[in-house]
């Protein structure tokens, strides 16, 4: 009998220190974690998620580190987070899975690991999909692999849009051909009864067009004045930013110069607003970016400008 409860006990004694490191344990800032996910450093991942640390821990603006490492196409990282037991369904503030931040980036191989791990390339009806994503940022690599996966070619977003009128939105004329041809739904019309021909000729793009109708309804469409059609309004390019200022930051940090300054930049470029009301078109969520023009021979004169980015 007292072997029966010297042993209980012995387990109790031995798990005090894991049980004491876990309960003292503080994570990290979500502006800091952020930072470090996005440079890739592994080894603080590994060493806070040793400590204690959630593996579905929210990071600044972009999410979790599985987010952030589907989103820069770190592998590694994604792994890591994955073997932890990280959530891959995980959502965001803006309701962006993991999958739909490597659709967006064009990660190719993040997609097919995290379809291999179980995420389904689907959402319910009238959200945004991994396939909106890839389709409206052009990677048609990426659309390939999520329609091998069972995504659904004509899901439709919150405004009522199809992943073919993403590729006409934003131009991607190759792409939006190769839709059709699967199977695309041209007739689908968003809430504002847009379909994609509306917007192959509201953005002036008559291949497009072409493609996205039969020759007797383009000749119709195309006999339009073009005032019919509405003002066009497109997302801006794409910033590199963030990537130049962690740059900068390595760089500073190296030399041993304070960075605190940088950090709080850093901090508000991925400020993050949602894209309703900017245009009837309304795409996928969009970003703030904070601009930076710096010397590395002199860190001191910086200057800002924010503007919009398209993701």
């Amino acid at each position: 009998m007292k072997r029966l409860v010297r042993f209980p006990l012995l387990l109790a004694v031995l798990a005090l220190p894991l049980t004491a490191a876990a309960a003292g344990f503080t994570p990290p800032d979500p502006v800091y974690f952020r930072n470090q996910m996005e440079i890739g450093n592994a080894a603080a991942a590994r060493e806070w998620l040793d400590a204690g640390l959630d593996p579905d821990y929210q990071g600044d603006a972009i999410g979790t580190g599985l987010m952030i490492a589907a989103w820069t196409g770190n592998l590694p990282l994604l792994d890591l987070f994955l073997d932890r037991g990280a959530d891959p369904a995980r959502r965001n503030a803006l309701g962006e899975d993991a999958l739909m931040q490597a659709a967006w980036k064009g990660h190719a191989e993040a997609v097919r690991r995290l379809l291999a791990r179980g995420m389904r390339p689907d959402r319910p009806a009238l959200q945004w999909t991994a396939l909106h994503y890839a389709a409206f940022s052009g990677h048609a690599d990426v659309v390939r692999i999520l329609l091998e996966a069972g995504a659904d070619l004509n899901a439709r977003s919150p405004n009522g849009s199809t992943p073919l009128m993403m590729a006409v939105y934003e131009g991607r004329e190759d792409l939006a051909r190769w839709l059709v041809e699967k199977g695309a739904d041209r007739g689908v019309r968003n809430d504002w009864g847009d379909r994609a021909l509306e917007w192959a000729f509201k953005f002036n793009r008559l291949g497009i067009a072409r493609a996205v109708a039969p020759p007797q309804e383009f000749a119709v469409a195309a006999s339009r004045p073009k005032a019919d059609w509405g003002e066009a309004k497109r997302s801006e390019p794409t910033s590199e930013a963030l990537l130049e200022m962690l740059r900068l930051r390595e760089i500073l940090a190296e030399r041993k110069l304070n960075v605190e300054k940088l950090d709080r930049r850093i901090a508000a470029e991925r400020v993050k607003i949602a894209r309703g009301g900017v245009a009837p078109e309304a795409a996928p969520p969009a970003a703030t970016v904070l601009e930076i023009r710096a010397s590395r021979q002199s860190p001191e004169r910086q200057s800002a400008t924010l503007r919009r980015e398209a993701r």
